[in-house]
């Protein structure tokens, strides 16, 4: 069987996690934020508490990625701490819920970007480019790792450039006569604040969601043991510090109530300064999606091929092209159950990022107490890496994670429990094939 190239350096795996995170959600989620917690300080607060879960999440997954430097990342993780049915089920999730539900959502953002060059698009049409943006970056991804980093550092680089605008102008060409922003804790507090905390999490956690998918090609990076849990740690440090300039410049050009309305917060915002500047935001936005889109194709079928390797998956996953020297079933298998996802949503974008969120951070949340799990199972497997602030740190980020997914299943159960049902039944096709 061919093996998979060890090409990926510090610096690609970082632009990985970070480009896995910055994509459409920190330009399309601020409207939900917003009106969930129609208080900039509490908008702001959400932000935070959003980048203190990914920063304790990579913390903890440090030494994850360190002691598992394979490919197929938060999967072994789960495999080696509980064993290989809930592996099994994280990879089956992410095949049939998170990084397809993702893929949908981006790519129905990316079309509705496209808007721009079209404004009279049909929502047909819209559908057949979020379709082909798919399909197309799949074919992209297939012909091998070293043009996927190379898109991953170019996409990144801009997207970054296009945010690091948006902050200047936030900041040069605030005008205190047209918005002035309120940051007392006594006006617009919702009545239940965790409950609305925790529902504006859903945005802020799809948007920094991604970092971890650096961990999936440890397998192609190299020196994995340290180079995996850097660029983790490095990338969630880069969105946080990001994201949270970036909502201060919303703030500085755009009233909060304006923001809630918002669908293109970032065009809107850059429109109130040139009559130009929400069309040059919104082809910087377009771009920014194309590059995340192009991420997700390519890492999170190393998953299922590290599962098929395991035996525990359709053994046709872990076939690697000759030539390529990707796993490209698996690639062809998730654009295809991605395009069910796209046409059964019909580009309902919110339920979409709640449909994929809540089991993403479930399972997030399950594998960082896996750290705990595997200091008593595995005592004596070497640690290049330890969780910083261990028992603290990890635990807050389960606890966290916790409570978000508990939220999310009281308060949007029409999102949540499809999920749970496609998570019902991997557990029936799990014993099927181990019985096989």
């Amino acid at each position: 069987m061919s093996h998979l190239q060890k090409k990926l350096t510090l610096y690609g795996l970082t632009m990985i996690a970070v480009g896995s995170c910055i994509g459409s959600g920190i330009f399309v989620t601020p409207a939900q934020i917003a009106g969930a917690v129609p208080n900039a300080s509490l908008v702001l607060a959400v932000w935070a508490i959003g980048g203190v879960i990914a920063l304790s999440g990579a913390l903890t997954f440090t030494e994850l990625g360190g002691m598992f430097p394979g490919s197929g990342g938060v999967y072994i993780y789960l495999k080696e701490a509980y064993g290989e049915m809930v592996g099994f089920l994280y990879g089956w999730v992410i095949l049939l819920v998170i990084n397809t539900g993702a893929l949908a959502g981006l790519c129905v953002a990316f079309a509705e970007y496209m808007k721009i060059f079209a404004p009279g698009m049909s929502e047909g049409t819209k559908t057949g480019i979020a379709a082909l943006t798919m399909l197309a970056l799949t074919g992209i991804n297939i012909l091998g790792v070293n043009v996927s980093q190379g898109l991953s550092n170019l996409f990144t680089g801009l997207k970054l450039l296009a945010i690091g605008g948006i902050i200047a102008a936030g900041f040069i060409f605030y005008d205190p006569n047209r918005v002035q922003i309120d940051f007392s804790l006594t006006e617009n507090i919702p009545a239940h604040l965790p409950t609305a905390m925790l529902t504006g999490l859903i945005g802020v956690l799809f948007s920094v969601g991604g970092w971890h998918h650096a961990s999936y090609m440890a397998g192609e990076a190299i020196d994995a043991p340290r180079t995996v849990p850097k660029a983790m740690f490095l990338g969630v440090l880069i969105v946080i510090t990001m994201y949270l300039l970036v909502n201060l410049a919303y703030l500085r050009l755009l009233p909060l109530e304006t923001i809630a309305g918002s669908p293109r917060v970032a065009g809107d915002a850059i429109a109130t300064l040139a009559p130009w500047g929400g069309q040059a935001v919104a082809v910087a936005i377009a771009l920014s999606i194309f590059g995340t889109i192009s991420i997700y194709t390519m890492s999170a079928p190393r998953i299922y091929f590290a599962m098929a390797k395991d035996g525990i998956f359709f053994r046709q996953l872990a076939y690697v092209h000759p030539r390529w020297r990707t796993p490209v079933v698996a690639m062809l298998v998730q654009v295809v159950w991605a395009l069910v996802v796209l046409l059964y949503f019909r580009g309902l974008f919110d339920q979409i990022i709640t449909f994929v969120t809540f089991l993403d951070i479930a399972f997030m949340g399950l594998a960082g107490a896996a750290v705990f799990v595997l200091r008593r199972k595995q005592k004596n497997t070497a640690r290049p890496v330890r969780a910083w602030g261990y028992p603290i740190v990890p635990l807050v980020f389960v606890l966290i994670s916790a409570a978000f997914a508990l939220n999310t299943l009281l308060e949007r159960p029409g999102q949540a429990l499809p999920g749970l049902g496609l998570l019902l039944i991997g557990v029936v096709v799990f014993w099927v094939l181990k019985k096989r």
